[in-house]
């Protein structure tokens, strides 16, 4: 039987990164790369010639900027995208802003030993070409305005507080497409809202920009979550890239705990390993969200969650990039409330309202 190879476009300043990219998706069975090019002008004439599924785009090339290519391309080509980011805090800050602009996900250069260090990367990149071959490309979004403040340029109106208990936290799982998908749920959240911690699935050195990107546009406090810190109201703590992130107690405090625990479903920071946390120490006073992302991380912890009381979210399929983790939770069980991303934060906060309107009339 004829298998459809997903067709992949190469774009890269680097002729060793070209060549080493090539040599690893032409081994996989499934993919094959049809063409490369050394700066985006090469590459939008190869786009119309060759059609490709996936394009791998650089971020820093010469003559135009990975950046300001992708945003010409989404808007006039759009096609599934990974950009090939360098490790460096530029490095993190543009892949977010890629993610921003569509990208489906990015995959981090090779520090040591370009060659080896790029082969060993063989099964994490040819997984994120095949997530990008089955993701859906969502209408654009008007990308979130940059720097402190932004938060009240109203994009995102905030909504109403709830009848809040300190005692109440929200814990939210995503993977491929959730550094969107928790902007949009957290932005229009009141500052007093309950704790939140997140798991969301991104390489060491990533998660420290993108907390400060939350930070700057949300009226929560967002940061990377510090082993031994108390879960306040008002804050959002997000597991450090290369991290677990899980819950705990000190008496009557909630704590952060992270740690560097063996993978969980490959991945780490898990999901798992954070609504399993939430399901032992918070229970019922807990709700779950489990957002877009490949994979059934978090599937089983968000029904241990729903098992020990807690009320659970699902994304729904039209609003996820990869539908793949939630649909997993709702096959399971796991899952209280099917919720449109756009409706997510208004869902969460009305079941809050709900909960503390019951608690008052005992």
């Amino acid at each position: 039987m004829t298998v459809n190879k997903i067709k992949v476009l190469c774009v890269d300043d680097s002729a060793l990164i070209r060549s080493l990219m090539t040599e690893i998706i032409n081994s996989q069975p499934d993919m094959v790369v049809v063409a490369t090019a050394s700066d985006p002008l090469v590459a939008r004439d190869l786009v119309k010639q060759h059609n490709p599924d996936v394009m791998t785009l650089d971020v820093e090339m010469p003559r135009m900027d990975g950046l300001e290519f992708l945003e010409k391309l989404m808007r006039l080509r759009p096609m599934p995208v990974v950009m090939v980011s360098s490790l460096t805090e530029r490095g993190s800050e543009a892949a977010l802003r890629a993610l921003e602009l569509g990208a489906i996900d990015f995959v981090t250069k090779p520090r040591l030993g370009i060659r080896d260090g790029l082969l060993s990367y063989t099964d994490l990149i040819a997984g994120k070409i095949r997530t990008a071959a089955s993701a859906k490309l969502l209408p654009a979004r008007r990308p979130a305005p940059n720097g402190v403040g932004g938060a009240g340029d109203g994009h995102a109106p905030m909504l109403h507080s709830p009848l809040l208990s300190t005692e109440k936290l929200i814990i939210i799982g995503a993977s491929t497409g959730g550094t969107e998908a928790i902007r949009e749920v957290l932005q229009p959240l009141p500052p007093d809202s309950p704790g939140i911690l997140i798991a969301q699935h991104m390489p060491a050195g990533f998660t420290n920009s993108f907390a400060q990107r939350l930070n700057g546009l949300c009226r929560i406090k967002v940061s990377e979550a510090v082993h031994g810190e108390r879960v306040l109201p008002g804050h959002a703590y997000i597991a450090p890239g290369g991290f677990h992130l899980s819950l705990t107690r000190s008496g009557a405090n909630y704590v952060a705990q992270v740690d560097q625990e063996p993978p969980v479903n490959r991945h780490r920071p898990s999901v798992d390993v954070l609504f399993d946390s939430a399901a032992r120490h918070a229970g019922k006073n807990a709700i779950g969200v489990i957002l877009t992302g490949m994979g059934r991380d978090g599937a089983e912890g968000l029904m241990r969650m729903r098992q020990a009381g807690a009320h659970t979210f699902a994304q729904d399929e039209a609003s996820c990039v990869v539908f793949g983790m939630p649909r997993e939770a709702i096959a399971l069980g796991a899952v209280n409330e099917v919720v449109p991303l756009q409706e997510m934060s208004q869902r969460v906060l009305a079941h809050l309202r709900s909960f503390g309107e019951r608690a008052n009339r005992v």
